[in-house]
């Protein structure tokens, strides 16, 4: 078990090395190399915790790196290209105050709330199986996935196009992701306990219809899949409650 109980660590530390690897996409201009490297710590993040539980290596240590981890990736890093999109949005209004315009510095309040969610998470027992508010890399991910839909849609210049590029979109998507991270909704968790339909239906919808949407509609897929996602969890909640 010698080397194989730092094998998760080190992929978590894969997760933090690409967040970092955003940031520096970020300052070169590279906005959606900076959202690619946002998806690729998605990928490791999922790889550690399987990993941890196929090699049975948990820890307390990696349970502490991965949240410090995933405020780098899905809180600061995200927190970059906000910043970056609202710079260049439309309908902006400036709120200066002496040289510093405030409106595209809102985008770092999404790493505040991050960090809070991750805190409140690591000490919270009731959050085992399911979860209670927004992950974070879930909220990560829809925000690497804005510039990507922003590049995908710039030919047609469509509604759908001004709306995702809009100033109130991004103040609208900062606000709702930050209280969706810490507001305690109860959410169905994506860990299998075994592969068979019962007990795992709902899991299998959302994959099946998040799987039907990235193949139609590529990465303006991930909206929809975060809020079919919210709206499955509130159907399974209220289920719970009427048994």
């Amino acid at each position: 078990m010698g080397i194989a109980k730092h094998i998760p660590n080190t992929i978590t530390l894969l997760n933090l090395l690409s967040g970092c690897m955003s940031i520096l996409f970020f300052s070169q201009g590279e906005i959606l190399l900076a959202s690619y490297a946002i998806f690729l710590a998605a990928a490791f993040d999922f790889m550690d915790g399987l990993a941890a539980r196929v090699l049975k290596a948990y820890s307390n240590i990696g349970r502490e790196l991965d949240s410090l981890a995933d405020v780098v990736s899905f809180g600061v890093a995200p927190a970059f290209i906000l910043y970056y999109l609202i710079l260049h949005s439309h309908g902006r209004q400036s709120v200066m105050i002496g040289q510093v315009d405030l409106v595209p510095l809102s985008a770092f309040i999404l790493p505040l709330f991050a960090a809070l969610r991750l805190a409140k998470f690591n000490v919270d027992d009731r959050q085992t199986e399911n979860f209670l508010g927004l992950p974070t890399p879930a909220a990560g991910l829809l925000i690497a996935s804005l510039p990507l839909i922003k590049d995908q849609l710039y030919e047609s210049q469509s509604l759908t196009y001004m709306v995702f590029t809009n100033t109130y979109f991004y103040l609208g998507t900062i606000f709702l992701l930050s209280i969706l991270m810490i507001t305690e909704l109860p959410l169905f968790g994506l860990k299998f306990k075994s592969y068979g339909l019962k007990g795992n239906e709902i899991r299998y919808i959302f994959l099946t219809s998040s799987l039907i949407l990235l193949v139609f509609f590529q990465f303006l897929a991930i909206p929809y899949i975060v809020l079919i996602y919210l709206f499955l969890s509130l159907i399974v909640h209220l289920s719970d409650l009427t048994n």
